[in-house]
């Protein structure tokens, strides 16, 4: 064995143990790279063509590889049965008050604390509104007047 078949083994070893390492997929396409390249180094092939076919494996790797592994590990966000209540109706149990950070919404059995979208920040209870998104614990809401108008080009706003 020459000096090149040992770097190869280390190209493999590394790029395995980084991989094993690091959460996401960084150098497993270096691996096949490296087996290849050693493969050549063990069969006499100059420095210059072991880097070649290294280079050329491991983008082979990469660009068959990577948009089925991207696929399989995609970290989307997983939908909650939370996010159902989004574009619901519920209606204003507790005044809503941004700046005193009060406010609650009945929507579909459940009570949730919630934050007006209006400029003001503020809608009384008794109010019927949309839910229009969920940031964090919190149901950003509007009041069904603002989107009626909204809805039909108006603004209220």
């Amino acid at each position: 064995m020459n000096v090149m078949d040992f770097v190869w083994l280390g190209v493999i070893i590394l790029a395995a143990v980084v991989e094993a390492i690091v959460p996401s997929l960084v150098s497993v396409w270096f691996v096949p790279g490296g087996i290849a390249a050693l493969l050549v180094s063990l069969v006499g092939a100059p420095v210059w063509f072991q880097l070649l076919v290294f280079l050329g494996v491991s983008m082979l790797a990469l660009t068959f590889t990577r948009p089925l592994a991207k696929r399989l590990l995609d970290r989307r966000r997983e939908r909650t049965n939370a996010d159902r209540v989004v574009g619901a109706t519920g209606i204003v149990i507790q005044d809503i008050d941004n700046v005193m950070s009060a406010g609650r919404v009945a929507v579909m059995g459940g009570s949730w604390s919630a934050r007006s979208l209006l400029p003001d920040g503020k809608i009384e209870a008794g109010t019927k509104v949309r839910i229009e998104r969920i940031e964090g614990v919190k149901l950003m809401v509007l009041p069904l007047t603002a989107v009626n108008f909204e809805e039909k080009g108006e603004s209220t706003l």
